[in-house]
């Protein structure tokens, strides 16, 4: 099972590959600072086991990247009954991580280290949101002031071109896309019309909007962001690039997964009469924009290679 103090026993931990020889080998990662504060994963959404999985593995790409990463796994709708919680609430996990820091800090000065009184945030947590969700990002808010911890809180992952790639995967997946549009086969499926589908109201339909047009370049077809907890925001944004002259229609999901249900999605593609792609979920790139956002807060920067001759 989970706790707050790291990842369930048994689950995969993804390894940093090792280092290759030669001049061209790749800059080694710069490794987390001593002490640094942990990178707190805020997860919406029913926890459920696929929830932790996905998160887990996130965060393990994460780890690959900054080698002594402490990571953890804060549920918004989590539960703290019983010593070892499998999902853990974010104020539970902040919580904690303030009293361990506190421990290490008594423990040194009973061994008569000369310490510094720890400072700064002891998490940086970061939501697990591809675009802005304000009824989310207020619960969010709310854990950090119930946790009585010092912990910053990052803005979601987008709009950014990594997630216009990973909507772009995760259509040509689906067969509704080509892979690459430089290749000269075609796909029977392909999409001409796409519905980025979005939680949040009319402002994440806005920020959906920035990473939409990078995508539309990426396929050379038309995106329309829309909102699936907006009754009929759907289906209207469907007609109307049918109306432009988009015959055959897809749903993107602009969403990592837990944010809502599966059958909702299902339900809106249905209404809207089109195929959908599934949520960006565990793609590579979802993992080091976390990482990004935890290391913005703290001005991380990757560590360049010295030239090897």
């Amino acid at each position: 099972m989970s706790s707050p103090t790291g990842p369930a026993s048994g689950l995969p931990v993804r390894m940093p590959r090792p280092r290759q020889p030669g001049r061209h080998r790749r800059p080694e990662p710069v490794a987390a600072p001593e002490g640094a504060p942990a990178l707190v994963l805020a997860v919406p959404g029913e926890p459920t086991t696929a929830t932790r999985c996905l998160a887990e593995e996130l965060l393990s790409i994460a780890r690959s990247e900054l080698p002594g990463l402490d990571a953890r796994i804060g549920y918004l709708d989590g539960d703290d009954q019983g010593d070892y919680p499998e999902y853990p609430t974010l104020d539970a996990v902040l919580a904690h991580a303030a009293t361990e820091r506190t421990a290490r800090y008594e423990l040194a000065l009973a061994a008569g280290r000369e310490v510094s009184a720890p400072e700064g945030p002891v998490a940086v947590v970061v939501p697990l949101l591809a675009g802005p969700e304000a009824s989310t990002m207020r619960r969010i808010r709310q854990a950090l002031v119930d946790s009585h911890a010092a912990a910053e809180l990052t803005d979601v992952l987008g709009p950014h071109p990594l997630l216009a790639e990973a909507l772009h995967v995760r259509l040509s997946e689906a067969g509704l896309s080509r892979a690459d549009r430089a290749r000269l086969f075609t796909v029977a499926t392909a999409a001409d019309g796409i519905v980025l589908a979005t939680v949040g109201g009319e402002e994440a339909v806005q920020a959906a909007g920035i990473t939409g047009m990078l995508l539309a370049a990426r396929l050379a077809v038309p995106v329309m962001a829309a909102a699936l907890d907006e009754e009929g925001s759907i289906a209207s944004i469907a007609e109307q690039l049918r109306g432009s002259g988009s015959a055959n229609l897809a749903l993107a999901p602009y969403l990592i997964g837990p944010e809502v249900a599966t059958d909702l999605l299902e339900t809106a593609a249905k209404e809207a009469g089109c195929a959908f792609a599934e949520p960006l979920g565990a793609y590579p790139a979802i993992g080091k924009l976390v990482l990004s956002q935890y290391a913005t807060a703290l001005g991380l920067t990757p560590q360049q290679a010295a030239p090897v001759h």
